[in-house]
């Protein structure tokens, strides 16, 4: 993603690379952020520190696509230095997710689990079409990442499932993501969550609405990473203009209720 972001930026009008970072210790640290993203020179060099970066190079926003752990103390960070941050990691607990909301109290943050414009539309429908079908029609999402991806359901699967489950006078506890064994029959108002794992997916989700006599399947197949990036940026250019806060990509595309 980092290498996608670079590669994108540097051809988009308005829009420059300060810095970029890397975890302590990785491959990348010192190496121009051009040159490792396969792009040619921009001379600016891959840090391992955020902090001492914004300080040796003012920007006015922050991509940030790591783990949990790191987003957490990026948030915090960018609150200290004043700087919007998009975050598009995925993974993160109740807790950390709180941990980085709470620097919208004093910056723009974007916080979404899937920057794709596509999926979030997809997302925006799952939701139209549940509350429109109804609780005749059973509720099963499915989604397929490449073999590295380290969480299980994506992120993405779950604020589908979210979206069903608020259109429809639902919740989490509602939310199923493994069958084994002797389970019995599939309990009403069960909103089912599978994942696969192979290859080189970049990523792929469908939301099945499964009634008698007939099935609604909505899907969104995404076969570059530079699909996330596009929206990241485009995150990135409407965040910097926005008051302290914490938003979504809907925010971003203009599709909140």
């Amino acid at each position: 993603m980092g290498s996608a972001l670079v590669r994108m930026v540097r051809d988009a009008q308005g829009m420059v690379v300060s810095g970029g970072t890397e975890r302590p210790g990785g491959a990348m640290i010192g190496l121009d952020v051009g040159l490792a993203a396969r792009v040619g020179t921009l001379e600016v060099s891959v840090m391992d520190d955020l902090r001492a970066l914004l300080e040796m190079t003012p920007s006015d926003v922050v991509i940030d696509f790591t783990s949990p752990e790191a987003s957490v103390e990026h948030a915090r960070i960018c609150a200290a230095r004043k700087v919007a941050l998009v975050v598009g990691s995925t993974g993160f607990s109740s807790a950390a997710k709180a941990q980085v909301a709470q620097a919208g109290d004093r910056i723009a943050v974007v916080m979404a689990p899937n920057m794709s414009v596509g999926v979030n539309l997809v997302i925006q429908v799952a939701g139209h079409l549940a509350r429109v079908l109804g609780e005749d029609y059973d509720c099963e999402i499915m989604e397929m990442h490449h073999r590295l991806k380290k969480d299980a359901p994506s992120g993405t699967a779950l604020r589908l499932a979210a979206e069903v489950a608020e259109a429809t006078g639902r919740s989490s506890k509602d939310f199923l993501t493994a069958r084994e064994g002797q389970v019995g029959e599939r309990r009403d108002g069960e909103i089912g969550i599978q994942a696969l794992r192979g290859g080189d997916v970049v990523g792929e989700h469908t939301v099945f609405f499964l009634g008698d006599g007939e099935r609604v399947e909505l899907t969104h197949r995404a076969s570059k990473r530079e699909t996330f990036a596009s929206g990241a940026l485009r995150a990135a250019r409407w965040v910097a203009l926005q008051k302290p806060g914490l938003y979504d990509m809907q925010d971003v595309l203009g599709l909140s209720r």
